[in-house]
């Protein structure tokens, strides 16, 4: 009898402490506006307006755990405004960025091109400390493709309560790097080739 008290009560103690695990476990933020997990975007989209011709601007869209990157045409000597739109299926989760954009930064990465880029969000897409998260962007190609035998790319990462943020950009290998931070984690990373 006192044997099947005892396996009664560990399997009630091992059940509650499951129970109680799974119950625990929670998001990286305690604030729901911040919580904006990779698996719940779907696309990562370019909005590319060529500043000579501003009445028609292109969308690339990337498609989260895509196998193929989109091609962003870039002529070289050209302007551009850039909008960052992520979504989530059909919705538009950009404005869950800008509702927590003390806890997000965008990097830009442009290995193998020459393009000088400006972040021209307004305030409400600019962090307390100053930083803009770079939903909006100017980029001015000086030279889309450096070198025709390697890959040109804009690798784009949005983190989410980096510790430190600054906009300062920095030469990588052959292209350059928009945007330096510490700490958090990856929101999203989308890939898109650059072609001219």
């Amino acid at each position: 009898m006192k044997n099947i008290f005892k396996n009664t009560t560990l399997i009630l103690g091992l059940l509650f402490l499951a129970v109680s695990l799974s119950l625990t476990s929670c998001n990286r933020s305690d604030d729901e506006a911040d919580d904006l997990p990779q698996e719940e975007l779907s696309d990562v989209l370019l909005r590319v307006t060529d500043q000579a011709d501003p009445d028609n601007p292109i969308v690339y869209d990337y498609q989260v755990n895509s196998t193929t990157n989109p091609n962003v045409k870039l002529i070289n000597g050209h302007t551009y405004n850039v909008e960052v739109i992520f979504k989530n299926g059909d919705e538009d989760a950009t404005q869950e960025i800008k509702d927590a954009k003390d806890e997000h930064f965008l990097v830009y990465n442009f290995p193998n091109s020459d393009i000088t880029l400006t972040r021209t969000d307004d305030e409400k897409s600019t962090r307390k400390d100053g930083n803009r998260v770079g939903l909006k962007t100017k980029w001015v190609v000086n030279t889309a493709v450096k070198n025709a035998s390697a890959p040109s790319q804009l690798v784009l990462t949005l983190f989410h309560e980096p510790v430190t943020v600054s906009e300062a950009s920095a030469v990588s290998g052959n292209g350059v790097i928009y945007g330096t931070h510490t700490g958090g984690e990856t929101d999203a990373q989308a890939n898109y080739n650059i072609v001219n």
